[in-house]
């Protein structure tokens, strides 16, 4: 399969060479700080190489209901779209994302180590690019947390040593992984015990013994904004966020790395464009994925770049100036107890799951 995929990669790039590459390419995206960290690493040096003028479009939350319809109309305005893991995958499976080889169709590591092994696990789909992780964790006020500031995940369980409201998203996912690792569930356990009834009644028994001390959020805001309100003692977000109120708006606010969930985002490459579209898109993530680019994308925000090799590159913040690997999830001293998303269980698990804990939440 490897060898045949290589093979056609190979052939197919050779067929580029040849063509005239599109000179003007729309790329998907999320916008805001993420799509500034974007322009700032990648599309403004890419058009700098090249002359290509790049369309930004911030319509990456409903990229895969898009993509079906511009598939079902036959007019495919996209050439490189931004998504998370999860909905890629599911791209993929519905043939609406290329497959990438990933050891041809990208670059080696300055050291020559192939893309495969330097991106490492986090390749989850044949049709994915992993570009940043992300992770859902926690903030806690050090005004709030007395002389023994929180070391573990399962500060948020404890409200003897920390009492005081915390806020939590309201759905399952790290909800349940975090209640069952914090009632003595060995990590590399949690997800076969999640998948039974019984292992999903203890993580709601678990969590059933904060219920009343949480305010359940449902945007990543939430959080921040409950924090720098006093009104909180610790609470789970995005760490993009939780840096955001740390270092730009200078809160007495810490980070909880311990228990991160990691969650990536990264490029596909829609399936049906034109010989040439398709190979101005391959340049171009293969221009954005190399190991500097991803380095240079951390100096504008707080996702660690996913290759191994673009980590010991990660310098300051562009305008904040401050060290920048101290604040990324991929950090070494950051990364010592994770879990990267389970993207298959979820899949196969979530609508259930997650009718159990909203129907436990209304009780």
């Amino acid at each position: 399969m490897k060898f045949t995929k290589t093979v056609f990669a190979t052939a197919a790039l050779s067929l580029f060479a040849g063509l005239a590459l599109a000179e003007e390419m729309t790329i998907v995206s999320w916008g805001g700080a993420y799509s500034k960290s974007q322009l700032k690493a990648y599309h403004e040096p890419y058009t700098a190489k090249t002359g290509v003028t790049i369309i930004n479009d911030e319509s990456a939350g409903t990229a895969v209901p898009k993509l079906r319809a511009m598939k079902e109309a036959g007019n495919l305005t996209w050439d490189v779209v931004d998504v998370e893991a999860g909905p890629a995958m599911q791209l993929c499976d519905e043939g609406l994302a290329m497959e990438i080889d990933h050891d041809s169709m990208l670059a080696a590591a300055p050291d020559g180590t192939l893309a495969s092994v330097d991106f490492g696990d986090f390749i989850v789909s044949e049709c994915f690019i992993p570009q940043i992780v992300y992770s859902y964790t926690v903030g806690y006020r050090n005004d709030m947390v007395g002389s023994t500031p929180p070391t573990s995940i399962c500060a948020i369980f404890d409200t003897k040593t920390y009492p005081g409201k915390r806020s939590l998203k309201k759905g399952a996912l790290s909800n349940m992984e975090w209640a069952l690792l914090c009632d003595g569930v060995a990590k590399a356990d949690i997800y076969p015990t999640l998948e039974t009834a019984a292992g999903q009644d203890q993580a709601l028994a678990k969590l059933d013994t904060i219920k009343d001390d949480v305010i359940w959020w449902s945007a990543g805001a939430d959080t921040p904004q409950l924090l720098a309100d006093g009104e909180v003692v610790m609470g789970s977000t995005f760490n993009g966020r939780l840096f955001a109120l740390i270092e730009e708006q200078k809160q007495p606010v810490s980070m909880l790395w311990d228990g991160q969930i990691y969650d990536l985002d990264g490029w596909i490459i829609p399936t049906g464009l034109s010989p040439e579209r398709q190979a101005r898109a391959l340049d171009y993530v293969k221009f954005a994925t190399d190991t500097q680019r991803l380095a240079d994308q951390s100096m504008w925000i707080s996702y660690g770049p996913t290759r191994a090799s673009s980590a010991v590159l990660v310098d300051k913040h562009a305008e904040l100036g401050i060290d920048m690997a101290p604040h990324m999830p991929t950090d070494p001293a950051n990364s010592k107890n994770t879990f990267l998303m389970n993207y298959a269980f979820w899949a196969d698990y979530k609508d259930d799951i997650e009718s159990k804990f909203q129907a436990w939440l209304a009780q």
